[in-house]
């Protein structure tokens, strides 16, 4: 799988990889968060695609001059077990050191054991802090 930067042709096939791999969340819209990636740092924005040209996995990294994030990690469940996420995640620490980033925060449902567990594999270990968000801007009509 080659490792290279998101391109816009790529929105559906990356959505698509989301949903199979049951990222998207009814309160998230995945186009807008796409658009809005690409407004912000979207040379952070990477896709994996395989060598038919097929669009396989993604990462987001984004840096805000304090630490690194990284988001929509996904590769699909083909694919999963072969170490193209390994391969995504160290692309895109490299990025984020080519910035200066010191430190890679990142969030994983906490039932999600099998993401956890990767994590682990790589280093990253759980921090003692408690996240906390509030939506700014909503994606999907409230419901009711």
């Amino acid at each position: 799988m080659r490792i290279r930067p998101f391109q816009p042709g790529d929105s559906d096939a990356v959505v698509a990889l989301w949903r199979d791999c049951d990222l998207t969340r009814s309160w998230n819209d995945p186009h807008r968060d796409i658009a809005r990636k690409l407004a912000q740092q979207p040379d952070g924005f990477l896709v994996g695609e395989l060598p038919d040209g097929t669009v396989r996995a993604s990462a987001m990294f984004g840096y805000d001059g304090h630490r690194g994030w990284v988001n929509y990690l996904a590769v699909g469940p083909e694919l999963q077990r072969q170490g193209h996420a390994r391969a995504l995640m160290h692309a895109g620490e490299a990025w984020l050191l080519a910035q200066g980033c010191p430190k890679l925060n990142l969030q994983v449902r906490r039932s999600n054991l099998a993401a956890v567990a990767f994590y682990d594999r790589l280093g990253y270990g759980e921090d003692d802090v408690v996240s906390l968000g509030k939506r700014l801007i909503p994606d999907a009509p409230p419901a009711g």
